[in-house]
């Protein structure tokens, strides 16, 4: 038997009633598993199975008989000998073509396992381990020519993966997926978070009620745990997969596919994934996992490549980008941004991104950008220019040399078209111009991460969230962590001045350490002028845009959350809190032991929640068997600075 591909004779007959299985003894199936071997895998009649490296997740494939059909792909999920995803179907539907689900005979197997460390330009961790099995199944029909299906199965501690794969082959060289078989068939109505578009609210229903384009990834509250979550990982030239219940079948969640792909063969699609964790905390600590299933970096040289914290110039004029840039360095940010309208109104097809010509319905105080670009490079400070997609559509290939003879660090990219493969694909390969360029580059609104910057790093941050644009109330800042962030850096504009925000300036606070983005907007909807310099600033001047170590100390998805974060030899403790008034205990054990620090610490004044614009600090010399507490307002947070002290 090859290594690593296991024949499981103790499996019996499928308990899902799609399925229709007869029952072989164990002699047989063994038996039958072995002449499989001989015959060079030609006819298979039991799973094969490849499991996490720590044994715990056990991926089962095995082809079956459904409906009258044969030959059948199906897939199942265990987790710690609990079945979590139930047999599932696996295919592609051809718009010109024969449906590659059924009628498969198995004709090659191989495995592998892959075992390495990488260090990411801009992310929550300075060192990612990329450990998985993998099982590659090559399928064919019994047609002359046959159509041939590869499925490749990844599994690894912190979840399952699979994609697909058209192969050259004689008798497809090219089609239209028009949609996919793929199914998540679960056992139980449990609890999941959807939510229907990337900067849409989230609800807390039973799978049966999940909707049509129910955004990825999707957590799924297994009773008694795991908690589980549904993605997409390396979408770069493919629609994107949202989700929806299976007609009929309400406990069975299927791809909704944002359009047809067109692929010429050897085609590879996007990986589908399920990532799993005992606790929604866990689930944080593991969002390193999408990156994983994306490619190495193809940036040869990332020295360009600066993370750091931004304020938005919207005066569109030579004296507030000059105004920004004294804030930044004086808060020690690292980069301001000219927001929509520095080259004219922005949905204007007339607007030509290639000039300056403030749009003539905003207030006019006259822009040279040149020079802000200038004076803000005098004092080390970055310049990003918000673009919108009409300009960036038609001008892209002249507009980056321009930019590049201005001497700008990055471009927002505005209201950018997503879901279709068009717009995928278009959009993946101008993020790969503007490396070419040196350019750094933010997604604003609905287009949400599959990973892809750990191959493109220069794509350092994405909107798809309901950030403070829209004010979000702090049970649905709670619950960003444990679903939006799983895919990847939000940029979650974080205010201070606003009077409309719905939480307290500690919750605020302590979201520039749970909210991760390598771009880091602060300031939102601030102006530099307004600032009364409160000594409770400090921790946005020292907070870091990436870091080097995370860890989730309290998390209930919805209610609380507490993240641990460190960079160098400091580290910061974020706390948003959500619903009711709640006390938790902080243990500082992860500290480096017989070390002594001092913490600095920020809470809401009032916990009644009758003071949501006063901070109060704290100093506090602290160590690894500390333990702080934390008194919360009803939409109340706690930041934490934790230096250590000379030696």
């Amino acid at each position: 038997m090859r290594p690593g591909v296991s024949l499981d004779p103790s499996r019996r007959a499928s308990n899902n009633p799609r399925m229709s299985t007869g029952i072989i003894s164990t002699k047989a199936r063994w038996a039958i598993g072995c002449m499989a071997v001989i015959l060079g895998w030609a006819a298979i009649a039991g799973p094969l199975e490849v499991s996490s490296p720590d044994g715990r997740l056990i991926l089962s494939f095995r082809l079956e008989e459904i409906r009258g059909a044969t030959g059948c792909p199906v897939f199942s999920l265990s987790y710690k000998g609990r079945t979590i995803v139930q047999e599932s179907r696996l295919g592609l539907i051809l718009r010109d073509g024969p449906d590659l689900d059924r009628d498969f005979r198995v004709v090659n197997l191989r495995r592998s396992t892959h075992d390495s460390t990488w260090k990411p330009v801009a992310a929550e961790r300075s060192e990612i381990r990329d450990h998985y099995n993998q099982l590659v199944v090559d399928l064919a029909d019994s047609e002359t020519p046959a159509h041939e299906l590869r499925l490749t199965f990844r599994v690894y501690d912190e979840g399952a993966a699979f994609c697909y794969t058209l192969p050259k082959q004689a008798a497809l060289d090219s089609c239209t997926i028009a949609g996919e078989a793929t199914e998540f068939c679960f056992d139980s109505d449990y609890l999941c978070w959807p939510v229907y578009s990337a900067q849409g609210v989230y609800s807390h229903k039973p799978l049966s009620q999940v909707g049509a384009n129910c955004e990825r990834p999707l957590v799924i509250e297994i009773n008694g745990g795991p908690t589980i979550a549904l993605g997409e990982a390396r979408l770069v030239d493919y629609s994107r997969m949202r989700l929806k219940n299976e007609p009929g079948q309400p406990l069975t969640l299927v791809p909704d596919l944002a359009g047809p792909v067109r692929a010429a063969t050897p085609f590879t699609s996007p990986w589908r994934f399920v990532m799993v964790g005992d606790s929604p905390g866990q689930l944080i600590e593991r969002d390193y996992f999408v990156m994983d299933l994306n490619a190495p970096c193809a940036i040869p040289d990332t020295s360009w490549i600066k993370p750091g914290k931004v304020i938005r110039e919207v005066t569109l004029s030579t004296k507030g980008g000059m105004a920004c840039v004294d804030f930044a360095v004086k808060e020690d940010l690292q980069y301001i941004e000219y927001d929509a309208g520095w080259y004219g109104p922005e949905n204007s097809a007339n607007s030509d991104a290639r000039f300056v010509k403030v749009n003539p319905n905003r207030p006019q105080g006259g822009l040279d950008l040149r020079k802000v670009i200038a004076y803000a490079h005098e004092h080390g400070i970055g310049v990003i220019l918000y673009v919108n997609h009409k300009a960036l559509e038609r001008q892209l290939d002249q507009l980056l040399p321009v930019y590049q003879r201005w001497g700008i660090q990055g471009l927002k990219f505005g209201f950018v078209n997503v879901g279709s493969q068009k717009w995928t694909a278009w959009l993946h390969e101008a993020v790969r111009k503007c490396a070419a360029a040196h350019l750094v580059v933010d997604i604003h609104d609905e287009y949400r991460p599959t990973g892809w910057s750990r191959t493109y790093p220069n794509l350092l941050t994405q909107e798809g969230v309901r950030g403070n644009e829209e004010m979000p109330p702090a049970w649905h800042n709670a619950v960003l962590p444990f679903t939006r962030f799983l895919c990847g850096p939000a940029d979650c504009t974080i205010c201070w001045y606003d009077k409309r925000i719905k939480t307290t300036h500690a919750h605020q606070l302590a979201a520039s350490i749970v909210f991760f983005s390598p771009l880091q907007f602060l300031f939102w909807y601030d102006r530099p002028a307004q600032c009364r310099w409160e000594p409770e600033l400090a921790l946005f001047k020292h907070v870091p845009a990436t870091w080097d170590e995370t860890r989730v100390l309290h998390g209930v998805i919805g209610q609380y959350v507490t993240v641990a974060r460190r960079k160098g030899d400091e580290w910061f403790v974020g706390t948003l809190n959500a619903v009711k008034r709640r006390e938790l205990d902080i243990p500082l054990s992860f500290l480096e032991p017989r070390r002594r620090y001092t913490a600095w610490i920020y809470s809401d004044a009032e916990p009644d929640g009758s003071a949501p614009m006063e901070v109060r600090i704290e100093r506090r010399r602290v160590n690894a068997q500390t333990v702080l507490h934390a008194d919360l307002a009803h939409n109340g947070g706690q930041a934490i600075r934790i230096a250590p002290d000379p030696r």
